[in-house]
């Protein structure tokens, strides 16, 4: 990304700059959200509601009001099966999760917590859901994870995933939001409560083996097999997340004698990643600053890889070409997987979203099969991977599932062990790694260069970047490439895109503002080299200011 890079990136943390978590476990449950102050609202984005307790954005009234408007949704809807419950390794979602089941249990809500309070990945709350509500059509789950994603180590975040085991929609989460941020401007009036003790005993609070079911079902998803007999070293780093205990469970249930698992370790500072790009924290397996420890074991291991902390996105460290773009394993994985998943549906269309790689488009093309392209945001991709239509969902910031090898739903939202794993059955299956094929088909199909730039914008100019239609674009040409499409929609379920994207043989950028900053970011990828690409970028934002100040 073209952005300043802090001089402290790809190096441990200082001891300064590590999370003071008796602090910010304190903050949780004195702070008190103003809800006139938007930043401390209830505020769902694209993975649930997010913030730290120090800013009060995330503490024990938001988590208390959102779980009651989760309780009082599913009384509305019917939904009265269980509530799969999972945590990640984030200081604040211990206390999250105590708080939250304070309040399902007082609602009488039948709640599955995890044996021997294991922390639990996102994808195994999606399974979990899934597989309880296989020929159901009354009675049916759903869940809430307490997770941030990656985000840095104060950070705390709740989010909920309804029947279909995916990330819950726009229409869902408005009405939560809303009647979460009633109840806290009324000092949480509506609000059922008991204590933690009195609900941790209560007869519909019960504990599942989210572990073991999950690790026992991967092989109807994946080759293990193959990934068992695979004649390469494999590492894998956890990160310090929910998938902590998952992968020397998988390692022994497999007999994966060639997976060494590189830390077992969790701390809720996180002392042990390097900084990011921008000297912060943040456990982002894609990012090659976070990733450089890994990144520097790549001699060691034939692959190795890594997920974030709740295990719902990977990276992949390739033997032969070292850390690979997210895009780059996603068109690997859509030409591997679409060419050796027999049962898989012969219709079943390839799903990505509007900023991912068109190397994408050119591998669904030359597997004949049709692209199904969406806005950001996994929860697109729910329904089709449901009924199959999607055989795979991919977004360029690392986050993918795909169907089990029957051609039926594993997962509906974003899986990162599956992913991990899978480019060990890659390498075993046709004895190259994701780097080599990658590289294989950069000279089928061409060499995409990407790159993102962020512009500043004005609250009034966000507004109308994520209204432009495409008759305010007026440019013909791009880079010097014919324009073949504009769109303000995405083709695969024309959902507005929140911005606009400019496509040509050659390349393509979008354009869409930041959903908390007042920026914009522009993507944008070339097949033409670097130079190219920088074109794109500097016409994109000649474009995008055009349109913005009307002219």
């Amino acid at each position: 990304m073209s952005q300043a890079t802090n001089p402290l990136a790809g190096k441990p943390a200082p001891l300064e700059l590590l999370v003071d978590v008796p602090r910010l476990v304190s903050a949780y449950y004195t702070g008190r959200p103003d809800p006139s102050v938007p930043s401390q609202r209830v505020a769902f984005g694209t993975s649930g509601h997010r913030g730290s307790s120090f800013d009060d954005a995330f503490n024990e009234w938001h988590v208390l009001a959102i779980s009651q408007a989760i309780c009082d949704y599913r009384r509305q809807k019917g939904i009265d099966g269980p509530l799969f419950l999972g945590i990640d390794t984030h200081a604040l979602s211990t206390p999250a999760f105590g708080s939250a089941v304070e309040v399902l249990a007082a609602n009488g809500v039948e709640l599955m917590i995890s044996k021997d309070d294991e922390y639990t990945p996102t994808p195994a709350v999606s399974h979990a859901i899934l597989v309880y509500n296989r020929g159901r059509t009354s009675g049916l789950a759903d869940g809430i994870v307490i997770t941030p994603s990656h985000n840095p180590p104060e950070s705390g975040g709740f989010k909920y995933n309804p029947p279909n085991g995916g990330p819950a929609g726009t229409d869902i989460t408005s009405a939560v939001e809303a009647a979460a941020n009633r109840m806290l401007a009324n000092g949480l009036e509506g609000v059922k409560r008991m204590p933690l003790a009195q609900a941790l005993r209560a007869s519909t609070t019960h504990r599942h083996d989210y572990l073991n079911t999950y690790v026992e079902d991967l092989a109807q998803v994946l080759d293990m097999d193959a990934i068992r007999d695979v004649n390469l070293d494999l590492g894998v780093d956890p990160l310090g997340g929910a998938g902590v205990r998952y992968w020397p469970a998988i390692a022994e249930r497999y007999k994966l004698t060639r997976l060494n698992v590189l830390s077992r370790e969790v701390d809720p500072t996180f002392r042990f990643m390097s900084l990011d790009w921008d000297g912060r924290i943040r456990m982002d397996p894609s990012s090659p600053d976070a990733m450089h420890k890994l990144i520097e074991l790549k001699d060691r291991f034939g692959i190795a890889f890594a997920c974030d902390t709740d295990h719902d996105r990977h990276g992949i460290v390739s033997g032969s070409t070292g850390l690979m773009q997210p895009n780059s394993y996603l068109a690997v994985m859509i030409d591997y997987l679409y060419t050796h998943r027999p049962h898989w549906p012969a219709q079943a269309a390839v799903g990505k979203t509007v900023v991912s790689s068109q190397m994408i488009d050119r591998v669904a093309t030359r597997l004949g099969r049709r692209l199904h392209e969406v806005p950001v945001g996994f929860k697109w991709f729910v329904d089709g991977l449901v009924d199959a239509s999607l055989a795979f969902g991919g977004e360029e910031s690392a986050g993918a599932t795909f169907l089990r090898k029957d051609g039926s739903v594993w997962t509906t939202d974003k899986d990162g062990l599956v992913p991990a794993l899978l480019s060990a059955e890659i390498a075993a299956r046709t004895g190259r790694d994701p780097g080599e094929r990658y590289v294989e088909l950069t000279q089928a199909l061409g060499k995409p260069v990407s790159d993102r730039v962020d512009a500043p914008a004005t609250v009034e100019q966000k507004k109308r970047l994520s209204s432009l239609s495409p008759e305010q674009i007026r440019s013909t040409e791009l880079a010097g490439d014919r324009i073949v499409e504009v769109l303000s929609h995405a083709p695969g379920n024309g959902a507005a895109i929140g911005g606009v994207k400019v496509v040509t043989a050659n390349g393509w950028f979008a354009a869409r503002p930041s959903g908390t900053e007042n920026i914009y970011k522009i993507y944008g990828e070339s097949f033409k080299g670097k130079e190219h690409l920088a074109r794109i970028l500097e016409e994109a934002q000649h474009v995008v200011d055009g349109a913005l100040s009307g002219s």
